[in-house]
């Protein structure tokens, strides 16, 4: 199922008109790049960019190019985790000389799974001004076009890879009364759809892939049948994130005995301790945690670890 980028808002109220550049306060700015349609970069942070001493990003190589279509030709210098210590001295001695400093990121947001926060919280440290500069997020586009609830929700980045190290992961991330967003590489993708119906269930869930691209495409099903879905296709092309439904509210009169002992049983089966598995499945389903304790005992080896 694709979905279309919409033609934007109107303006309203908002300052739209891109007029003269105008002075910039000295400081570390925190500018939001296109994930993908350059036409999602806004007019501020095109004022920034060119008015900039200098703009840190992760790869000049992605940058550069992006940057020269839209005429900005401020200098560039890489900032990315290999660098990151070695950089940071430099870039905070010009935000020190009163300079501004602009980061971004590959692509979106900085910050988010990219290796700027170390920057941002030494600037915020050393009392320099620190601007966010908002514009397109991965994240967040993927949570409005998956149709999922988007009063509450948890962005939780990558999972491990590791098979163990994944499920520890999502057992945590089971309980958490909220709609759950996760970034994963196209190659694991179908490795982790299957881990995540394992351990999260039937949810509704949804795959967003080349967000804002050509070839965006947003799927909306259940975890295991997206899970079957791309077992069979294999893995997709391109940049993808994965949107999953809040573990669905329980009427504890309503469960029978024995689906409390199969969720217990789960629980206790990822590794966790019989008050853990307790706590977990009385967040699932509102059971009181204390009568779940007591069952897990008995399914368990009984220690009460």
């Amino acid at each position: 199922m694709t979905t279309h980028p919409s033609q934007g808002e109107a303006a309203g109220k908002h300052d739209m008109a891109p007029g003269p550049p105008r002075d910039l306060s000295p400081g570390l700015y925190v500018v939001a790049t296109p994930i993908g349609n350059a036409g999602d970069i806004t007019l501020r942070a095109l004022e920034v960019l060119r008015g900039a001493a200098v703009i840190a990003c992760e790869d000049t190589r992605t940058t550069g190019p992006f940057l020269a279509r839209l005429g900005v030709s401020t200098p560039l210098t890489p900032y990315h985790e290999h660098n990151a210590a070695r950089q940071r001295p430099a870039l905070l001695a010009r935000l020190a000389r009163g300079e501004v400093v602009a980061l971004v990121s590959d692509a979106g947001t900085p910050l988010v799974s990219d290796p700027g926060y170390k920057l941002t919280r030494a600037a915020v440290e050393a009392g320099h001004a620190v601007v966010p500069i908002p514009g397109a997020s991965a994240p967040l586009a993927a949570l409005v076009a998956s149709g999922l609830p988007t009063d509450r929700f948890l962005f939780a980045g990558f999972l491990p890879p590791k098979a163990a190290a994944r499920r520890g992961a999502l057992a945590e991330l089971a309980g958490v009364p909220a709609t759950l967003i996760v970034f994963e590489s196209a190659r694991r993708l179908p490795e982790t759809l299957a881990a995540m119906a394992e351990g999260l269930g039937g949810r509704p869930a949804a795959v967003c892939r080349e967000l804002t691209k050509r070839h965006e495409e947003v799927r909306r099903e259940t975890l295991p049948a997206l899970a079957a879905h791309y077992a069979a296709a294999g893995p997709p092309k391109g940049e993808v994130v994965i949107v999953v439904a809040p573990p669905a509210a329980a009427d504890p009169a309503d469960l029978a005995p024995e689906d409390l002992d199969a969720r217990l049983r789960a629980a206790l089966a990822d590794g966790l301790g019989t008050r853990d598995a307790a706590a977990r499945v009385a967040q699932e389903t509102g059971a009181p945690r204390r009568d779940l304790y007591q069952r897990a005992l008995a399914l368990g080896d009984g220690d009460g670890s």
